[in-house]
């Protein structure tokens, strides 16, 4: 069989682009799953108490009823880590003795999600105080707190941040609520390291 030269050049044209549609496939999966390997970030760890200082913005929002303050959660240590969900705050008075019950859950401010702290990046959640007089005297007892006891979210020890305010020294009234972790700071143009 004798094959003319436009044929000839028309059939390796032809095997060239089916060899190049399926070679380059997979050379670009190969390349892309490589450089998805080399530039996935380590995983960090759960921050834990020693990771992180808490402190709270002063003064807070008051509205009828309640006060509300910024809650902050600034990562101190020389490495980064995760913080994911609500916090566990419950009011100090004399002594480090606990006052009421422990704060409850406000989902009003978004979903949980993974928040990374990289070295002095701060997250935040909302901290409500209701006034004690919502409540009838014999059901919550004021008594004058001087700290919360705040657990990072996930950490297993808690934090005292000195502060004072009138808190249910009773058991009963969830007279506390916090919202979920936070990225960023509460207070707009502030973190730890100012």
């Amino acid at each position: 069989m004798n094959l003319t030269p436009r044929f000839s050049r028309r059939t390796v044209l032809a095997l060239s682009a089916a060899a190049a549609a399926v070679l380059l496939p997979a050379v670009a999966l190969a390349s892309s799953a490589g450089s998805e390997t080399a530039s996935a970030p380590a995983t960090a760890g759960r921050c834990v108490e020693s990771d992180l200082t808490d402190w709270i913005g002063v003064p807070g929002n008051g509205t009828a009823g309640s006060n509300y303050y910024e809650l902050e959660i600034s990562d101190t240590s020389s490495a980064t880590c995760t913080l994911y969900g609500f916090p566990g705050v419950s009011a100090l008075g004399p002594g480090g003795v606990r006052l009421g019950s422990a704060a409850g859950r406000n989902s009003g401010y978004g979903k949980e999600q993974l928040i990374t702290l990289q070295q002095g990046e701060t997250a935040h959640v909302v901290l409500q105080i209701t006034d004690t007089g919502n409540y009838p005297p014999s059901q919550c007892r004021a008594k004058k707190a001087d700290a919360l006891q705040v657990y990072a979210p996930g950490a297993y020890r808690a934090k005292k941040i000195p502060f004072s305010f009138e808190a249910c020294s009773k058991s009963g009234p969830v007279y506390l609520h916090v919202s979920t972790s936070i990225a960023g700071t509460g207070i707009p143009g502030y973190s730890i390291g100012e």
